[in-house]
Protein backbone atom coordinates (compact mmCIF):
# COMPACT_ATOMS: atom_id res chain seq x y z
CA UNK A 1 0.00 0.00 0.00
CA UNK A 2 1.41 2.94 -0.95
CA UNK A 3 1.51 5.75 1.80
CA UNK A 4 2.23 9.81 2.09
CA UNK A 5 5.22 10.71 4.21
CA UNK A 6 4.90 14.54 5.28
CA UNK A 7 6.97 17.27 6.62
CA UNK A 8 4.85 18.64 9.35
CA UNK A 9 5.19 22.16 11.58
CA UNK A 10 5.13 20.57 15.32
CA UNK A 11 6.10 24.05 16.83
CA UNK A 12 6.90 27.46 16.11
CA UNK A 13 10.63 28.50 16.06
CA UNK A 14 11.92 30.62 18.05
CA UNK A 15 15.31 32.16 16.14
CA UNK A 16 16.55 29.32 13.83
CA UNK A 17 14.50 26.54 13.76
CA UNK A 18 15.82 23.19 15.12
CA UNK A 19 14.77 19.71 14.47
CA UNK A 20 12.39 19.39 17.14
CA UNK A 21 10.19 22.01 15.54
CA UNK A 22 8.95 19.95 13.14
CA UNK A 23 8.10 16.16 12.49
CA UNK A 24 7.96 13.80 9.27
CA UNK A 25 4.67 11.58 9.68
CA UNK A 26 3.08 9.05 7.94
CA UNK A 27 0.14 9.44 6.57
CA UNK A 28 -2.45 7.34 3.83
CA UNK A 29 -2.29 8.84 0.38
CA UNK A 30 -5.44 11.34 0.22
CA UNK A 31 -8.36 10.61 -1.98
CA UNK A 32 -9.86 13.46 -4.34
CA UNK A 33 -13.53 14.20 -3.75
CA UNK A 34 -15.65 15.21 -7.11
CA UNK A 35 -13.60 18.71 -8.70
CA UNK A 36 -10.08 17.95 -6.46
CA UNK A 37 -6.94 15.59 -7.46
CA UNK A 38 -4.24 14.44 -6.02
CA UNK A 39 -0.47 15.31 -6.87
CA UNK A 40 2.47 13.34 -6.35
CA UNK A 41 4.69 15.64 -5.65
CA UNK A 42 8.43 15.28 -7.65
CA UNK A 43 10.08 18.54 -6.73
CA UNK A 44 9.74 21.00 -3.84
CA UNK A 45 10.97 24.40 -3.66
CA UNK A 46 12.67 25.30 -0.58
CA UNK A 47 12.62 29.19 0.25
CA UNK A 48 13.81 31.88 2.77
CA UNK A 49 9.72 33.05 2.84
CA UNK A 50 9.33 29.78 4.28
CA UNK A 51 10.41 30.85 7.84
CA UNK A 52 8.03 33.75 7.68
CA UNK A 53 5.17 31.49 7.31
CA UNK A 54 5.97 29.42 10.27
CA UNK A 55 5.52 32.83 12.71
CA UNK A 56 1.96 33.52 14.07
CA UNK A 57 2.45 36.77 12.76
CA UNK A 58 0.83 39.49 10.17
CA UNK A 59 2.31 38.69 6.75
CA UNK A 60 1.33 38.44 2.92
CA UNK A 61 -0.06 34.88 3.69
CA UNK A 62 -1.58 33.37 6.97
CA UNK A 63 1.24 31.63 9.08
CA UNK A 64 1.59 28.00 8.68
CA UNK A 65 -0.79 25.82 10.96
CA UNK A 66 0.70 23.80 13.71
CA UNK A 67 0.63 20.36 12.64
CA UNK A 68 0.25 21.35 8.80
CA UNK A 69 3.22 20.58 6.48
CA UNK A 70 5.41 23.32 5.41
CA UNK A 71 4.02 24.84 3.11
CA UNK A 72 6.13 25.02 -0.17
CA UNK A 73 5.72 25.58 -4.24
CA UNK A 74 6.14 21.98 -5.88
CA UNK A 75 6.56 20.75 -9.16
CA UNK A 76 4.53 16.71 -10.17
CA UNK A 77 2.47 14.62 -11.21
CA UNK A 78 -1.42 13.98 -10.83
CA UNK A 79 -1.91 11.04 -9.52
CA UNK A 80 -5.87 10.55 -9.41
CA UNK A 81 -8.36 13.27 -10.43
CA UNK A 82 -12.09 13.93 -10.24
CA UNK A 83 -11.30 17.09 -12.04
CA UNK A 84 -12.00 17.31 -15.39
CA UNK A 85 -9.73 19.82 -16.06
CA UNK A 86 -6.56 17.53 -14.88
CA UNK A 87 -5.85 14.00 -15.82
CA UNK A 88 -3.71 11.61 -14.35
CA UNK A 89 -0.10 12.24 -15.32
CA UNK A 90 -0.46 15.85 -15.97
CA UNK A 91 2.56 17.77 -14.89
CA UNK A 92 1.59 20.85 -12.91
CA UNK A 93 3.13 23.58 -10.18
CA UNK A 94 1.28 24.87 -7.14
CA UNK A 95 1.74 25.78 -3.54
CA UNK A 96 1.16 22.97 -1.57
CA UNK A 97 3.47 21.90 1.40
CA UNK A 98 6.79 19.54 1.83
CA UNK A 99 4.93 16.35 1.41
CA UNK A 100 4.66 13.49 -1.34
CA UNK A 101 1.23 13.17 -2.07
CA UNK A 102 -1.04 16.70 -2.14
CA UNK A 103 -4.71 17.12 -2.15
CA UNK A 104 -5.65 19.87 -4.24
CA UNK A 105 -9.29 21.49 -3.79
CA UNK A 106 -11.19 22.73 -6.48
CA UNK A 107 -10.05 26.57 -6.87
CA UNK A 108 -6.59 25.60 -5.67
CA UNK A 109 -3.45 27.56 -6.91
CA UNK A 110 -2.24 25.00 -8.89
CA UNK A 111 -1.56 25.17 -13.43
CA UNK A 112 -0.46 22.55 -15.58
CA UNK A 113 2.82 23.22 -16.75
CA UNK A 114 4.15 22.11 -20.28
CA UNK A 115 7.84 20.44 -19.08
CA UNK A 116 8.91 19.00 -22.71
CA UNK A 117 10.59 22.00 -23.44
CA UNK A 118 13.01 22.01 -20.64
CA UNK A 119 15.98 20.38 -19.13
CA UNK A 120 14.13 18.94 -16.24
CA UNK A 121 10.88 19.88 -14.51
CA UNK A 122 12.57 21.44 -11.57
CA UNK A 123 13.32 24.53 -14.07
CA UNK A 124 9.91 25.39 -12.74
CA UNK A 125 10.38 26.15 -9.34
CA UNK A 126 14.11 27.97 -10.43
CA UNK A 127 14.52 29.62 -14.19
CA UNK A 128 11.11 29.26 -15.02
CA UNK A 129 9.33 29.55 -11.61
CA UNK A 130 9.44 32.11 -8.80
CA UNK A 131 13.37 32.52 -9.00
CA UNK A 132 13.84 33.52 -12.32
CA UNK A 133 10.54 35.62 -12.15
CA UNK A 134 11.55 37.49 -9.26
CA UNK A 135 14.83 38.61 -10.67
CA UNK A 136 12.76 39.41 -14.02
CA UNK A 137 9.66 41.25 -12.97
CA UNK A 138 11.35 43.08 -9.70
CA UNK A 139 14.48 44.49 -11.98
CA UNK A 140 12.28 45.17 -15.24
CA UNK A 141 9.32 46.57 -13.65
CA UNK A 142 9.84 48.15 -10.23
CA UNK A 143 14.00 48.99 -11.56
CA UNK A 144 13.51 50.01 -14.55
CA UNK A 145 17.07 49.59 -15.60
CA UNK A 146 18.76 51.60 -18.21
CA UNK A 147 22.08 51.07 -19.98
CA UNK A 148 25.11 52.35 -18.27
CA UNK A 149 23.16 52.28 -14.55
CA UNK A 150 24.73 50.92 -11.47
CA UNK A 151 22.72 47.91 -10.02
CA UNK A 152 23.83 46.91 -6.55
CA UNK A 153 22.79 42.93 -5.54
CA UNK A 154 22.72 40.99 -1.50
CA UNK A 155 22.89 37.96 -1.55
CA UNK A 156 24.20 38.03 -4.97
CA UNK A 157 25.77 34.37 -5.18
CA UNK A 158 21.59 33.17 -4.18
CA UNK A 159 19.51 31.49 -6.63
CA UNK A 160 17.52 35.30 -7.07
CA UNK A 161 20.58 37.24 -6.77
CA UNK A 162 21.92 35.42 -9.36
CA UNK A 163 19.13 36.25 -11.78
CA UNK A 164 19.50 39.75 -11.01
CA UNK A 165 22.68 40.29 -11.60
CA UNK A 166 22.67 38.68 -14.97
CA UNK A 167 19.27 40.39 -16.43
CA UNK A 168 20.76 43.93 -15.32
CA UNK A 169 23.69 42.39 -17.50
CA UNK A 170 21.48 41.95 -19.90
CA UNK A 171 19.80 45.11 -20.19
CA UNK A 172 23.53 47.26 -20.39
CA UNK A 173 23.74 48.01 -16.57
CA UNK A 174 27.10 47.35 -14.48
CA UNK A 175 26.64 44.97 -11.51
CA UNK A 176 28.33 44.68 -8.21
CA UNK A 177 27.06 41.66 -6.08
CA UNK A 178 27.47 41.38 -2.52
CA UNK A 179 27.83 37.77 -1.05
CA UNK A 180 29.45 36.25 1.72
CA UNK A 181 33.15 34.35 1.41
CA UNK A 182 35.80 34.04 -1.45
CA UNK A 183 34.27 30.95 -3.13
CA UNK A 184 31.06 32.64 -3.78
CA UNK A 185 32.54 35.84 -4.64
CA UNK A 186 34.65 34.04 -7.66
CA UNK A 187 31.37 32.32 -8.85
CA UNK A 188 29.65 36.61 -9.48
CA UNK A 189 32.58 37.10 -11.52
CA UNK A 190 33.44 33.92 -13.29
CA UNK A 191 29.80 32.26 -14.09
CA UNK A 192 27.26 35.31 -13.05
CA UNK A 193 29.24 37.92 -15.02
CA UNK A 194 28.92 40.52 -12.07
CA UNK A 195 31.35 43.19 -12.58
CA UNK A 196 32.63 43.50 -8.64
CA UNK A 197 31.63 41.64 -6.00
CA UNK A 198 32.11 42.24 -2.51
CA UNK A 199 32.93 40.02 0.59
CA UNK A 200 30.24 41.34 3.50
CA UNK A 201 31.95 39.06 6.15
CA UNK A 202 34.07 40.21 8.87
CA UNK A 203 33.14 43.70 8.30
CA UNK A 204 30.89 46.61 9.94
CA UNK A 205 28.40 48.49 8.42
CA UNK A 206 30.44 51.24 7.82
CA UNK A 207 33.67 49.59 5.90
CA UNK A 208 31.14 47.82 3.81
CA UNK A 209 29.52 50.95 2.75
CA UNK A 210 33.07 52.32 2.20
CA UNK A 211 33.81 49.48 -0.21
CA UNK A 212 30.50 50.11 -2.43
CA UNK A 213 31.99 53.62 -2.63
CA UNK A 214 35.23 52.66 -3.80
CA UNK A 215 33.26 50.16 -6.57
CA UNK A 216 30.44 52.65 -7.02
CA UNK A 217 31.87 56.33 -6.90
CA UNK A 218 29.06 57.95 -8.55
CA UNK A 219 26.78 56.14 -6.06
CA UNK A 220 24.15 53.26 -7.04
CA UNK A 221 21.22 53.64 -9.40
CA UNK A 222 19.55 50.59 -8.35
CA UNK A 223 19.62 48.10 -5.07
CA UNK A 224 18.35 45.01 -5.04
CA UNK A 225 17.78 43.85 -1.32
CA UNK A 226 17.89 40.17 -0.16
CA UNK A 227 19.52 40.64 2.96
CA UNK A 228 18.59 43.35 5.24
CA UNK A 229 20.60 44.76 8.23
CA UNK A 230 23.90 46.17 7.94
CA UNK A 231 24.51 44.78 4.06
CA UNK A 232 20.80 47.22 3.62
CA UNK A 233 22.16 50.34 6.00
CA UNK A 234 25.67 49.95 4.00
CA UNK A 235 23.84 50.13 0.17
CA UNK A 236 21.50 53.16 1.71
CA UNK A 237 24.69 55.17 2.15
CA UNK A 238 25.54 54.78 -1.17
CA UNK A 239 22.26 55.50 -3.66
CA UNK A 240 22.50 57.59 -6.25
CA UNK A 241 19.92 60.32 -6.75
CA UNK A 242 16.61 59.19 -7.27
CA UNK A 243 17.68 55.38 -7.00
CA UNK A 244 15.37 52.76 -6.47
CA UNK A 245 15.72 50.23 -3.79
CA UNK A 246 13.68 47.34 -4.21
CA UNK A 247 12.92 45.22 -1.33
CA UNK A 248 12.87 41.50 -1.92
CA UNK A 249 14.16 39.94 1.20
CA UNK A 250 15.68 40.55 4.98
CA UNK A 251 17.32 37.01 5.30
CA UNK A 252 19.49 38.35 7.89
CA UNK A 253 16.73 38.68 9.97
CA UNK A 254 14.57 35.78 9.55
CA UNK A 255 16.06 33.94 12.49
CA UNK A 256 16.88 36.45 15.12
CA UNK A 257 15.74 35.52 18.25
CA UNK A 258 15.70 39.22 19.47
CA UNK A 259 13.00 40.70 16.69
CA UNK A 260 13.89 42.39 13.63
CA UNK A 261 16.21 45.39 13.50
CA UNK A 262 15.42 47.06 10.88
CA UNK A 263 17.14 49.89 8.99
CA UNK A 264 18.80 52.63 10.30
CA UNK A 265 19.46 55.05 7.58
CA UNK A 266 16.59 55.19 5.43
CA UNK A 267 17.08 59.02 5.84
CA UNK A 268 19.22 58.58 2.71
CA UNK A 269 15.74 58.07 1.15
CA UNK A 270 15.42 61.79 1.33
CA UNK A 271 18.24 63.22 1.29
CA UNK A 272 18.88 61.29 -2.51
CA UNK A 273 14.83 61.62 -3.26
CA UNK A 274 14.92 57.60 -3.29
CA UNK A 275 12.27 54.90 -3.77
CA UNK A 276 12.04 51.55 -1.75
CA UNK A 277 9.25 49.33 -3.28
CA UNK A 278 8.46 46.16 -1.42
CA UNK A 279 8.03 43.24 -3.79
CA UNK A 280 6.02 39.85 -3.96
CA UNK A 281 6.12 37.74 -7.06
CA UNK A 282 2.31 36.88 -6.66
CA UNK A 283 1.15 39.92 -7.80
CA UNK A 284 2.62 38.68 -11.24
CA UNK A 285 0.96 34.96 -11.72
CA UNK A 286 -1.30 36.93 -14.92
CA UNK A 287 2.24 37.54 -16.46
CA UNK A 288 4.15 34.32 -15.56
CA UNK A 289 4.50 32.96 -19.38
CA UNK A 290 5.64 36.50 -20.47
CA UNK A 291 8.50 36.31 -18.11
CA UNK A 292 9.44 32.35 -18.50
CA UNK A 293 9.53 32.86 -22.45
CA UNK A 294 11.86 35.51 -21.81
CA UNK A 295 14.01 33.57 -19.40
CA UNK A 296 13.90 30.51 -21.84
CA UNK A 297 14.94 32.75 -24.80
CA UNK A 298 18.03 34.10 -23.06
CA UNK A 299 18.88 30.56 -21.58
CA UNK A 300 18.65 29.13 -24.87
CA UNK A 301 20.98 31.91 -26.18
CA UNK A 302 23.51 31.31 -23.14
CA UNK A 303 22.71 34.82 -21.55
CA UNK A 304 21.76 33.56 -18.62
CA UNK A 305 22.80 30.67 -16.18
CA UNK A 306 20.13 29.21 -13.19
CA UNK A 307 22.08 26.60 -10.75
CA UNK A 308 20.39 23.98 -8.98
CA UNK A 309 20.77 22.39 -5.42
CA UNK A 310 18.90 19.58 -5.38
CA UNK A 311 19.06 17.10 -2.03
CA UNK A 312 16.86 13.82 -2.29
CA UNK A 313 14.64 12.25 0.08
CA UNK A 314 12.28 14.10 2.46
CA UNK A 315 14.13 12.95 5.17
CA UNK A 316 16.38 15.43 4.62
CA UNK A 317 14.15 18.32 4.55
CA UNK A 318 15.27 19.83 7.77
CA UNK A 319 18.98 19.77 6.86
CA UNK A 320 18.36 21.05 3.23
CA UNK A 321 15.82 24.03 4.62
CA UNK A 322 18.27 25.00 7.31
CA UNK A 323 21.30 25.32 4.10
CA UNK A 324 19.43 28.28 3.31
CA UNK A 325 20.74 30.59 6.24
CA UNK A 326 24.40 28.84 6.68
CA UNK A 327 24.51 29.82 2.70
CA UNK A 328 25.81 26.14 2.24
CA UNK A 329 23.53 26.14 -0.99
CA UNK A 330 24.53 26.54 -4.45
CA UNK A 331 22.50 27.76 -6.50
CA UNK A 332 18.72 26.88 -6.01
CA UNK A 333 17.74 24.91 -3.11
CA UNK A 334 15.05 21.80 -4.58
CA UNK A 335 14.44 18.98 -2.31
CA UNK A 336 13.71 16.07 -4.89
CA UNK A 337 11.04 13.40 -3.99
CA UNK A 338 11.84 10.03 -6.07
Amino acid sequence: MMTNRRFLLARRPRGQPVPEDFSLVTAPVPQPADGSFVVRNRFVSLDPAQRGWMDDAPSYMPPITLGDPVRATTVGQVHSSKNPDFAVGDWVMGLNGIEEFSLVAAGGFTQKIDVSNTPTPSYFLSAMGAVGLTGYFALIDVGKPQPGETVLVSGAAGAVGSAVGQIAKIKGCRTIGIAGGPAKCKRLTDDYRFDVSIDYRGKSAEALAAEIAAAAPKGVDIVFENVGGDVLDAALMNLAPKARVILCGLISEYNSPDGKVGARNLWQLIVKRATMHGFLIMDYVPRFAEGGAQIARWLSEGRMRIDEDIVDGIENAYGAFMKLFSGANQGKLILRLP
